[in-house]
């Protein structure tokens, strides 16, 4: 018997699919293998070494790692969603966008490679597009409250989106050097955005310099 016997039997054992795999399962360690590794870490071979199977089993599952990639946006979008539209539930306008945002930072710090993985434009992926509209509706819901409708909503929707990631990027990237509380500084980020939306009006105003005409928040 050769001696590099016993462990090709052992590899083969190996490549048996486990019972029960299926994609969500294979999302489910994709998500492991992110959190562990980050997102430069997310290969097939990682994948399938985290289920106990060969790497060609898990085309019966994904087509590939792009189809992976696609699959983990979409989980994430839905974990998203389903968090802050719990932080919000029965909330309304300050306190809802006070929540929405506190969950956002929450979710962002606690899975940061996760968050990595989001998806920036969701709505034009035909695969991520449903999971993506499930999460701005969250926004859009929370905007209701300020009677905010349509356009209106929209671009209330991408400043709070604009603050609460642009925040998060840099504190997850460990940018923030000073001594000042973060917490502190977020808080007042979250006031700043209370405010505009309290204060936002039908009204139209072109800016200086700008030849578009916008509603903007007035004092």
């Amino acid at each position: 018997m050769s001696p590099d016997r016993p462990s090709q039997r052992s590899w083969r054992r190996s490549a048996v699919p486990r019972a029960g795999l299926t994609t969500a399962g294979v999302v489910d360690h994709a998500l492991a293998v992110v959190d562990q590794q980050g997102v430069g870490g997310l290969t097939l071979a990682a994948v399938a070494g985290r289920a106990g199977v060969a790497t060609p089993s898990l085309y019966k599952h994904v087509r590939g790692l792009p189809e992976l990639r696609t699959l983990l946006g979409i989980r994430v979008l839905e974990e998203m969603a389903d968090r802050f539209a719990a932080a919000v539930m029965g909330r309304s306008t300050d306190d809802a966008v006070a929540a929405l945002l506190r969950e956002y930072r929450a979710y962002a710090t606690e899975y940061p490679a996760r968050y990595a993985t989001l998806p920036f434009d969701p709505l034009h992926n035909p695969g991520q597009v449903t999971a993506g509209t499930r999460l701005m509706n969250v926004f859009l819901a929370v905007m209701r409250g300020y009677d905010l409708q349509g356009s209106d909503a929209v671009h209330a929707t991408r400043r709070c989106r604009a603050v609460a990631h642009g925040f998060v990027d840099i504190e997850v990237a460990g940018g923030f050097g000073l001594p000042e509380d973060l917490d502190e500084t977020y808080e007042q980020l979250i006031t700043m955005l209370v405010m505009s939306l309290r204060a936002q009006t039908r009204s139209t105003v072109t800016l200086p310099g700008n030849s578009r005409s916008a509603n903007l928040p007035m004092a």
